[in-house]
This record gives structure tokens, sequence and C-alpha cells, in this order.
């Protein structure tokens, strides 16, 4: 029996097991302890319209429609407790529709946040917790369990969606018409796993941000740290930030097709900054520039992790431009001190934990970029990584993607999506014309890059185009359309076979869409650019133009092409069925 046939013949088996079950369940409240393959479900209730509170908020969503909730606990091993919700909108609120929702970090929680998107959008929506309780920045959980890595790498994901479309179905006596999984960071790398190792399960996916090479990532944070941590001047501290951001701005704005005051660049592949424009004069101390050590540490993180001994290119570094934002080197990179940065935590509980399992005496300076990195491909890249090229079965099955990734994130590389995207072209179409090439993948997989954005939203640049923007109300129908919106983008794609050519992204005042529109821009299909126009209210999005960038994509495939070679031995991972 084929993989594919395998994983449907497996579904429609749990399905018909569930329904069968639950052939008297005719309210929500009836679903409570009901017994499931290896899972329970141990709450189902009914929340009124408008009652719906999420963790840490004020008040109840005042647009949430009456839905029932359900939530089932999975064990399909003996280490395993598996959370998964599904909530279901009652009656003609409901789309008729499904929706699973992707995770963040090292996850730990239900995606209640993300889940309440797609409620309110009248789908059926489920989450899991990834098979564990904790921060996302914390993996300690993860020591001495093996079974929960799995779960948290992919066997989540399954159990979740097979459920939660049964107990839909349960429910309402209907099968979905149409099924979506939508993610971001490490929601991004589940996006590509479930259209690597379940193909069938999904007709439309949204990828956003993909933490998709994690072995390499969280390696690719710890080279960072590391050479911050170099010697006490190494470490370049917030303020120090400005400097740079400042002069790469400086130097390319203006000249990327954006504007030149514009606080982002608009294509960083075009600046060729190199952090010793910034480096003080000898005896110079001051906090406009940058002492010596820290210009190395500069480089290091531009430059992105290297093989100590073949040099070959292990992680790709991050663009200039978008540095002093906030949200993006302060909070992942440098910190507000050394050791403070989110890739600090990230990148050292990934390795003492998941790695090299110490309960204690773990030493960041201690993680060697030969030995480690290939222990951790050794048993996490076919667990955790989803950078399989070939998704031939996907695109068999008529599924369509879209991915996103800002220029200015500096969670996930904008490098690494590239990567990735054009190692789809060069795979799956050995031998052909670059073009043509990227003519098929573009038949089912669609690419937008998003200038002066950080990691999934915020930033500088315009950046809400439904990847969150909880401040949208059912009122802003303007940005709910196809042309504004990536879920209804995507969604017009499967329905209809339209694909999106660009969607027009929007930056609100203070961040709020409540305050009005500050800007719009275009976000262009890869590998096409953005650019003004030369005349017009460079605020509107009509006064600028997606432009075809040959040269560019000639680079990208070149840089691709290079990062396979370099990663091959374990970028290749088959599809595995969930067991």
């Amino acid at each position: 029996m084929s993989y594919q046939r395998a994983v449907l013949f497996s579904t429609v088996s749990l399905a018909v097991v569930l329904t069968g079950g639950f052939a008297n369940a005719a309210t929500c409240d009836s679903l409570k302890g009901q017994q499931l393959p290896h899972a329970t479900i141990v709450a189902a209730e009914s929340v009124a319209a408008g009652k719906l509170t999420l963790p840490n908020a004020d008040a109840p969503l005042a647009d949430a429609p009456a839905f029932c909730r359900v939530v089932g606990i999975s064990r399909p091993t003996a280490d395993s407790e598996i959370e998964f919700q599904i909530w279901i909108p009652e009656g003609a609120a409901w789309n008729g529709k499904f929706a699973q929702m992707g995770n963040g970090g090292f996850a730990g929680a239900v995606p209640a946040q993300n889940m309440s998107l797609m409620l309110r959008r009248g789908y059926a929506v489920a989450g899991t917790d990834n098979g564990h309780k904790g921060s996302v920045r914390d993996a300690d959980w993860a020591l001495g369990h093996p079974e929960k890595i799995v779960d948290f790498g992919y066997r989540s994901l399954k159990e979740t969606t097979d459920k939660g479309k049964a107990l839909l179905k349960a429910l309402t006596g209907k099968d979905p018409k149409r099924s979506y999984f939508v993610g971001c960071s490490d929601g991004g790398r589940e996006a590509l796993m479930e259209a690597m190792r379940y193909p069938e399960d999904f007709d439309g996916i949204i990828a956003g941000a993909p933490a998709n090479f994690w072995t390499h990532q969280f390696a690719g944070f710890v080279w960072n740290q590391q050479a911050m941590l170099k010697n006490e001047e190494a470490h370049i501290p917030p303020g120090n930030v400005y400097v740079i951001s400042t002069a790469a701005r400086a130097q390319c704005g203006g000249k990327d097709g954006g504007l030149a005051n514009d606080p982002f660049l608009n294509d960083p592949r075009d600046c060729k900054f190199d952090p010793v424009s910034v480096q003080c004069k000898p005896g110079q101390v001051s906090a406009a520039c940058l002492n010596p050590s820290q210009v190395a540490a500069a480089k290091a993180i531009y430059g992105g992790l290297s093989h100590p001994k073949t040099g070959a290119q292990l992680f790709p570094g991050y663009p200039p431009g978008g540095e002093s934002f906030a949200g993006n080197w302060q909070s992942w990179i440098v910190g507000e001190e050394p050791r403070k940065g989110a890739q600090y935590a990230f990148g050292g509980n990934y390795y003492q934990y998941m790695v090299r399992g110490q309960a204690k005496d773990f030493d960041i300076h201690s993680i060697d970029f030969d030995t480690d990195v290939a222990k951790a491909d050794a048993i996490h890249a076919k667990v955790l990584n989803s950078t399989n090229p070939d998704l031939s079965p996907f695109k068999a099955r008529g599924g369509k993607m879209i991915q996103y990734i800002g220029w200015d994130d500096t969670a996930v590389s904008a490098y690494s999506s590239i990567n990735y995207y054009n190692s789809v072209a060069l795979e799956m179409h050995k031998g052909a014309d670059p073009a043509a090439a990227l003519k098929q993948v573009q038949a089912f997989y669609r690419m937008f890059l998003v200038p002066g954005m950080a990691h999934c939203s915020g930033g500088e640049g315009a950046n809400s185009f439904g990847n969150g923007s909880f401040g949208l109300t059912a009122a802003d129908k303007v940005f709910r359309t196809p042309e504004h919106d990536i879920v209804a983008a995507l969604d017009k794609w499967v329905e209809e076979d339209i694909a999106p050519e660009q969607l027009i992204a929007t930056k609100f005042k203070d961040e709020d869409p409540k305050n009005g529109v500050a800007f719009q821009r275009p976000l262009c299909l890869y590998p096409k650019v953005s650019s003004y126009k030369g005349s017009g209210n460079p605020k509107v999005a009509s006064s600028w133009a997606c432009d075809d960038d040959a040269e560019g994509f000639k680079s990208d495939l070149t840089g691709a092409a290079k990062f396979l070679e370099d990663n091959k031995a374990v970028l290749y991972n088959p599809p595995i069925p969930n067991k």
C-alpha cells in the first residue's frame, strides 16, 4: 500500500470509528467523556456568542460566534499526553470549512489566540499544545522524553487533524468542504511538515516565517551568541544597534526600489553593508560606533553559521536594515544585556535539553559547530526539520500553499525561506530552465517577502495582510478581501483556482486598526520586487509596481544550489507515516 493510500485509509477508518461511537452525539455537551483511539474527550461545552475569553485578555471577544469547545487528550505512546482542542461554530455561523492553527517556539499551550482568528471568520478551528505544557522558550520538558520530542515534531499535528475532523463530523454530520493549515514560526515549520508528511490532509496551507531547518537555525542562534560572548567587549548593546541600522539605511535606502526616508530597506539583497564602516577610530570610545570585537560579532551575525572545518554555510545570516526595531535585534539577538536575547534562550534550551540531555552544568560556549550540529542532525533532522524539497505528493493532490516572511525577521532569516523555496524548484524540476521551473512551482506554491516586517508581524513596514491583526473587526471588511488578506487569497486560490499575484499590506498607525492607515504597499509574488513608480502618493499601494528581478532570482538560485549541496545529507528526509 502506498504512503498516501495508507494515510488516507487510516484517516477514514478513524472517522468511521468516531462517528460510529458518537452516533447519538446531537449536542456539544454529549461529547464529553467519549473514548477515541488512545484518546479521551475531557471537556465539551457550549460557549455563547461574544463570550470567548482568551488567556491574559481583559474582556471576552465581542465578535466571537457561539461555538462548541471540545478538549481532548491523546496518548499514542506511553509517554505522550497531547492536548488538542476543536472549536465548532454553531449553526449558520460555521462556513463549512476546517482550519488548524500552528504554534510558536517550543509550544506548550493550545494556540487559543491564533484559533480565535479563524473562529471569528466562521471556521471550525483546531489546535494542540504539541504534547507538553510550558513556556514557548523552555525545552526542559524534553529531557529524557524522546517520544515527547516526536509529538512536538509532527505526531501531535496528525493526532489533532484526524480527531478534530472526526469530532467535527460527529457533531455536525458533515465533513468539511475545505481544510486549511495556518501557522507562523514553529507554526510555519509545522505547515511545511503537513505538506511533506501528510499531503492529503489539507487543501491549502499558509507557512509564515517557517523555522523549518530547526536543527541548523538553532545552531545559528548559538553561533550568534558565541560571537557576542567571545570576550568582554564583543557584546553589542541595544544603543549601538541603532548605529548599525542607521548606517545601513543611509548607504542603501532609496537604491533598492524603496524610499530614501523609509525606516527599513525595501530589498536588503541590494545592500552590501559592511559593519567595518561604523568601527570606532583608534582610541575612540563612543556609543556612536562599534569597537573591533563588536564589528567581528556583527560580521558573524550577518554572515551566518558556517562549518568550522569545511566552511560550508549551515544556516544563512540576517539581512541589514531593520536592526533598530525593538522587536528585532534587541529582542532576539543582543538583548537588554548579554545572555538576555531570545536567541540565547532558544539556542541554549534546544542544545541543553534536546541534544545534550543535560539537566544542569550546561555552558553555551561548549557547543561545537561540527560535532554538536552533526549530533543534532542525527537525532532530530527527520523529526523536527521540514526541509524536504520534494513536494510532489502535495502538488499531485491539488494542494495550494503560500509562504511569507519579513525581510527584517531576526528569528528566521529571510534567506532561509528563499533557499528552501528555490530548493523546491531545483529538486522538483531538475534540468529545467529556471524560469520554467519557477512557473511550475508557482502553480501550487507561492512566496511573498515583506519589506520592513519583523518576525511574523510587526516592524516598521506595512505588516498587516491577514497574518494576525487582532484589532480588526467584522466591520473592517476591506481588509478581509483576497486583495488584502492572505487567508482570503488562499481560499480563493483553492476554491476558484485564482492564484494571488500580489497582496496589499497595511501599516496601521501605532499598529492599531482603530487609529487608521499610515500607508500601504504591495507585497509582490517572488521573485518580483516592489518599487515606487516615481509619482503619486507613496503611501498608496497603487503608486508602487511589482517589477521582475531576473538578476536577483539568478543569484538566489545560485545560493540555493550551493546551500543544497552543502546540506544535502540532512535536507532530503522522506515522508514517514504517523504511527
